[in-house]
């Protein structure tokens, strides 16, 4: 396999799970940013975070 052949560990796959501890003012902020948009909180959180992983 080409990782290694250039002598480099395989990067290991996500598994689509995230646990984060935040404020509770920011998960506050954040179920309402959902409910504005319509969405879930886990819906929001994926658009959001997909947008600044890729900006």
């Amino acid at each position: 396999d080409t990782c290694a052949k250039i002598g480099k560990a395989p990067q290991k796959a996500a598994s689509g799970r995230l646990m984060l501890r935040i404020r509770p003012e920011v998960h506050a902020a954040v179920s309402v940013a959902a409910q504005a948009a319509g969405q879930s909180i886990n819906q929001w959180a994926d658009d959001v975070l997909s947008q600044a992983a890729h900006a």
